[in-house]
């Protein structure tokens, strides 16, 4: 099998060339070359630049399978797709819980959840624009490939060489023990979803050659904020009181705490990816294996969270 990833050198990327190797595949990276140049010594390596339009290495071969891990924006979509045209089998793209409308959602939903607007009138990447952008995406990918094409739908991924940290600094706090601030509240519901697991679907996904929107979320057993917490602290060896702080002492966007009123976006159904194979790796398992990974890179300064200090200044506050 002949798998090209568009991207391959970060995190859910590199978790999917992992999984396309262990499955036997064919593995091409089309890249633009300034990281992991390391990585997958056995792959072949086209270089080419998204955000500047340039697809000529990819003007020569054929797949039977790309996974766009790099697509952003609707130009990004376009500019593939015209590049590789028929020379390709499936078309899995990997997208995001972003799409789905966060009003009126009550409960548990699932892929047939509406989608927000699509955005076309912009490139810039923020927390209003980055889920239309996806849909228009999306969109245009099913109108190039029709039933070629698989939508994966990932939530808050987690894993070993997370370039994001939301999951590392819990997974890295915990291991310290002790009193642990938490600027939100215990109770709030959180996914997260192995990017293993997210790779092995896209695989499964291939092999199979299913179609339509997969939700990669996880895990399996439902769990709340403080639940995973206390979930990276048994992984470490360690034990922790979960100490509550208010919203307001916190950065904006604090690694994995969401308004109340968001919490219905925590809630997402992995049913139909379950059953199109994605596996389920234990809460545990994912943080003992980031724990191992985050200590084998020597800790270094994450970009998210309290520091030791904020974070001692709050536990006194709240003795």
């Amino acid at each position: 099998m002949r798998i090209l990833i568009l991207g391959g050198t970060s995190f859910v990327g590199r978790a999917i060339g992992e999984a396309a190797l262990r499955h036997g595949a064919h593995l091409t990276l089309f890249t633009r070359g300034r990281t992991g140049t390391d990585l997958f010594p056995e792959a072949t390596r086209l270089t080419g630049d998204r955000d500047t339009d340039d697809y000529r290495s990819l003007r020569e071969g054929e797949w039977d399978a790309v996974v766009d891990v790099s697509g952003y924006v609707p130009r990004h979509v376009a500019g593939a797709v015209e590049a590789l045209g028929d020379r390709v089998g499936r078309h899995v793209f990997i997208s995001s819980h972003a799409v789905y409308r966060r009003e009126g959602v009550e409960g548990e939903s699932d892929e047939s959840t509406p989608l927000r607007p699509e955005r076309r009138d912009t490139e810039e990447l923020t927390e209003d624009t980055y889920g239309p952008l996806k849909v228009a995406c999306e969109s245009d990918l099913r109108a190039a490939y029709g039933d070629r094409s698989s939508v994966v739908r990932c939530g808050r991924v987690a894993g070993p060489h997370d370039n994001q940290d939301a999951f590392t600094y819990w997974v890295r706090r915990a291991s310290l023990g002790g009193r642990v601030a938490l600027p939100g509240v215990p109770e709030q519901p959180v996914q997260v979803v192995d990017s293993r697991d997210v790779a092995e679907l896209v695989l499964r996904l291939i092999e199979t050659g299913r179609g339509g929107a997969f939700n990669a979320s996880g895990p399996a057993e439902p769990t709340t904020l403080g639940g995973l917490i206390h979930t990276c602290a048994e992984a470490a060896g360690t034990e922790v009181e979960v100490v509550p702080v208010p919203v307001e002492a916190a950065p904006f966007l604090f690694p994995l705490v969401r308004r109340e009123s968001m919490w219905s976006t925590q809630r997402r159904s992995s049913a139909r990816a379950r059953a199109a194979g994605m596996p389920a790796t234990p809460l545990a398992v994912t943080a003992a294996d980031v724990l191992a990974w985050d200590r084998e890179r020597g800790l270094p300064p994450l970009a998210h969270g309290f520091t030791a200090e904020q974070e001692a200044a709050l536990l006194a506050a709240h003795a």
